[in-house]
C-alpha cells in the first residue's frame, strides 16, 4: 500500500530495537555503572571504552575483564567452577519444569479435545440402534390391523419428534411452544411436523371419538418420517 508501513518493516524495526537494547544498551549501562563504582565520583577508569558493537559469547570474557576491577575479575575466575555448577543445576531445574509444564499442557489439551469431540457427537448418532428399533416398532404398529396400534404409533412418533426438538435446543413446556420457535430455514419439514402433531393431539385428547383409518395413519407417519429423515434421525 502506497505511503503505508509494511508488516515486515514494522517487525524489522522491533527486532532492531530489541537487539540494540539487549546487546548495546544493557552492556553499556553495566559497564558505565561498574566504571563509576570503581572510580567513585571521579572519571571513568583508564582503559574503559564505550560499547559500539554487540557483546558476543566470544567477547564476554574480555568484556568482563574490561568492566570489572581486578579483584572482582580474579574472584570470578577463581569461582568459575562453582558458577558453572550452580548454572547447570538451575538449568536442569528449569528444564525439568518446562518439560513438566509441556506434558501437562498436552494432557489438558487432549482432555479438552476429547470433551469437544464428545459434545459434537449427536445424541441421535450415539443412540442410533435404539432409535431405529423404536421407529421400526412405529412402522409395525402403523401397518397393523389394530386401531389401538395405530394410535400408539402416532403417539410414539410424536414423542420421537419432541426428543428431536430437544436435541436441536428448542425449549418450551409443550410441543407447540417448541415448534413455534422453529425457523423455516432451519426446518424444511416444519409444516409436516405441525400437521402431524395436530393429528396426535386429536388422538390423545379426543380418544375413541376421533375416527382414524389405516390410510390416514400411514399418511401421518409419513409426515413424521420427513422430519426424521431431514435431520438423519433415521435412514
Amino acid at each position: 500500500m502506497d505511503g503505508g508501513v509494511s508488516i515486515s518493516g514494522v517487525f524489522s524495526k522491533i527486532f532492531w530495537f530489541i537487539s540494540e537494547v539487549a546487546f548495546k544498551l544493557v552492556p553499556a549501562t553495566v559497564a558505565t555503572v561498574t566504571g563509576v563504582e570503581n572510580s567513585g565520583t571521579g572519571p571513568i577508569p583508564a582503559g574503559f571504552s564505550p560499547i559500539i558493537e554487540p557483546v558476543t559469547a566470544g567477547s564476554i570474557v574480555d568484556f568482563l575483564e574490561r568492566t570489572s576491577s581486578q579483584d572482582e575479575f580474579a574472584s570470578l575466575v577463581h569461582n568459575w567452577d562453582v558458577f558453572v555448577a550452580y548454572s547447570v543445576i538451575i538449568s536442569l531445574v528449569l528444564a525439568t519444569g518446562i518439560i513438566y509444564c509441556t506434558i501437562r499442557i498436552r494432557q489438558v489439551r487432549h482432555l479438552e479435545r476429547m470433551k469437544f469431540q464428545a459434545a459434537e457427537r449427536s445424541v441421535a448418532k450415539e443412540d442410533a440402534p435404539r432409535t431405529h428399533l423404536r421407529w421400526a416398532k412405529v412402522l409395525e404398529q402403523a401397518n397393523s390391523d389394530s386401531e389401538q396400534h395405530w394410535r400408539l404409533a402416532i403417539l410414539e412418533a410424536d414423542i420421537m419428534l419432541n426428543e428431536l426438538l430437544d436435541l436441536k435446543g428448542y425449549k418450551g413446556d409443550t410441543m407447540a411452544d417448541k415448534l413455534k420457535q422453529v425457523e423455516r430455514a432451519d426446518f424444511n419439514s416444519i409444516d409436516d411436523a405441525w400437521e402431524a402433531h395436530k393429528i396426535r393431539n386429536s388422538v390423545a385428547h379426543e380418544g375413541a371419538s376421533f375416527q382414524i383409518t389405516s390410510r390416514e395413519v400411514r399418511r401421518v407417519i409419513a409426515l413424521y418420517e420427513k422430519a426424521f429423515r431431514e435431520f438423519k434421525v433415521i435412514e
